[in-house]
């Protein structure tokens, strides 16, 4: 028995079309329509200046009706860039899709293969005459049905990327933006109202919200990713303006002293925030997959930052990943690389998955020991933690995802804290290098059961971080006697400074292993736990 190749009249994607797709160009194509937003602004910039050099010199009806002309340019000018960077999120997506489902076409043909059938370049399957097999009629159909599942993906993709662009298209004919009505979210207004006034709007009203209200729109969850990513990306040379400015505020030497001493410290804290927001901004720039959405950015402080790695609003399996003490904007390019680990071990375990990754540093992380040792940071990042993943359920389109929140170090005590006091939208929670999540049991933290994992390597430090009751009580004896017999007969114990360590038994949680990599090595390419977070996150 054969199957000729699949019925072409209802794919709009064919086989030989989908072997031989390249996606990465779609992104890269998508990277250079981003690009024009900066020649785009440029001459936006200059229009504003001509405005500026008119008004001193000339005055009257006939210099009010130029002025007003040349603002309409600008503002023609202005209204076209979030559409620019919603080009490229539309064909970085359409080659995210395009790419899993040519993941999914070589996985069929490779399995087809393997059990002795053949597959043209037409995708018609049938025995291969030098490899008899029994049976080889169902095989024949199982392979027939996965290749037409893969071209069907492919299909919906395209269908979905050409009916994007085509608004675009009539937008551009129409006009990009139209004024919305006046009433916005309040403050207190939840992700689900937030999503539900989104959706009542049209795409034009949501371009001219973008583009003029982006410092709203890009903090607001319960909104899609694209839109906040636009705003954000408008508001990027702004929010490295205001860094600017405090660097320059800080480059004139004071008297020797504190003073002296307080400002050099503040010039290289800001310094460093420049590097990380100058790291942060090469991979938005890049055209490389998957593509970096920024959902949030604030320079203030020690800086925040919330960059997803793919669309979390169309992947299957999101994982958000919170870091712990010391972490800023500075540290933002190398926390970003780990969730980037651990969606490239994904992408190796399930290659047809759609998985996105979220960096979600939007809370004052502790800078120092003395701060660490408590909880109150980790308790006033609880409700933006919570709402940040109520946010992500609520814009998710078609089936719900699987939610994975991941807390490392300092930040294991974060997504405890929030899931204990707040709930977390999430599937399940991991815990690595946790110094305790402020819970004595798993059942405390209103997960569903099973679904509360954590990795602690045999050499982390974070393994000394004992209740300050024990520490106080090894100090007293550790000159006595008692104290070696006190070290021996404790062991490693089971509470740690936030109490219960949950990578022990008792805590009712289940374990993943580590290898002795310290208290930052659990990414590390050869660590059996960058395997098992991977698995976790894709629900294996």
């Amino acid at each position: 028995m054969s199957g000729g190749p699949p019925d072409a009249a209802d794919l709009p994607v064919g086989y030989a079309q989908l072997w031989r797709a390249d996606p990465g160009a779609w992104s890269t194509a998508g990277a250079a329509w981003r690009g024009l937003a900066a020649p785009v602004r440029q001459r936006a910039d200059a229009l504003t200046a001509r405005i500026g050099a008119l008004r001193p010199g000339w005055s009257g009806a006939a210099s009010a009706a130029a002025q007003r002309r040349i603002g309409d340019l600008r503002t023609g000018l202005t209204d076209v860039l979030p559409a620019l960077v919603e080009v490229d999120q539309v064909l970085a997506e359409f080659g995210a899709r395009l790419g899993a489902a040519k993941a999914r076409l070589g996985a069929e043909v490779a399995r087809a293969e393997s059990g002795g059938l053949l597959v043209d370049r037409t995708g018609a399957v049938r025995p291969d005459p030098a490899r008899p097999v029994t049976r080889t009629g169902p095989a024949v159909v199982h392979a027939r049905a996965g290749i037409r599942g893969a071209l069907t993906l492919a299909g919906a993709a395209d269908r979905e990327a050409a009916g994007r662009l085509a608004e675009l298209t009539t937008a551009a004919v129409r006009g990009w933006v139209s004024v919305p009505p006046a009433w916005r979210p309040g403050p207190g207004a939840g992700p689900a109202e937030v999503s539900r006034w989104w959706a009542g709007l049209s795409a034009a009203e949501r371009r001219w919200l973008v583009g003029r209200e982006p410092g709203r729109i890009g903090r607001l969850d319960g909104l899609p990713a694209a839109a906040r990513d636009q705003a954000n990306r408008l508001l990027l040379g702004d929010r490295r303006e205001q860094l600017l400015v405090r660097r320059l505020a800080l480059r004139h030497p004071l008297p020797a002293g504190p003073l002296e001493a307080s400002r050099r410290v503040r010039l290289a804290a800001v310094e460093a925030a420049l590097r990380g927001l100058d790291g942060l901004g090469e991979r938005l720039a890049a055209g490389e997959a998957p593509r970096a959405y920024l959902l949030g950015l604030d320079p203030a402080g020690d800086g925040r930052a919330v960059v997803a790695l793919g669309n979390p609003d169309r992947a299957s399996s999101v994982l958000t990943y919170v870091p712990g003490m010391t972490s800023d904007l500075a540290d933002a390019p190398a926390e970003l690389g780990r969730a980037a680990r651990v969606l490239q071990r994904c992408a190796a375990l399930g290659p047809v998955e759609e998985v996105a990754a979220v960096l979600w540093l939007d809370y004052d992380a502790p800078g120092f020991l003395t701060e660490a040792a408590g909880t109150r940071q980790a308790e006033d990042a609880g409700p933006a933690l919570h709402r940040f993943q109520e946010g992500l359920r609520a814009a998710h389109e078609g089936p719900p995802a699987r939610q994975t929140v991941l807390g490392h170090s300092y930040g294991s005590l974060v997504v405890g804290a929030a899931a204990r006091d707040h709930g977390l939208g999430a599937d399940a929670l991991v815990f690595v290098g946790s110094p305790g999540v402020g819970v004595d049991h798993a059942a405390d933290l209103r997960m569903p059961a099973g679904q509360v994992w954590s990795s602690t390597a045999p050499d982390d430090v974070i393994r000394l971080a004992r209740p300050p009751d024990e520490l106080a009580r090894r100090a007293l004896l550790a000159g006595t006697p008692l104290g070696p017999a006190l070290a021996v007969l404790d062991g490693h114990g089971e509470r740690l400074w936030f109490g219960a360590d949950p990578s022990t038994p008792g805590f009712g949680g289940r374990r993943f292993p580590s290898a002795p990599r310290g208290h930052t090595g659990y990414w590390d390419a050869d660590n059996p736990a960058l395997d098992g977070m991977a698995r976790i996150v894709l629900g294996r």
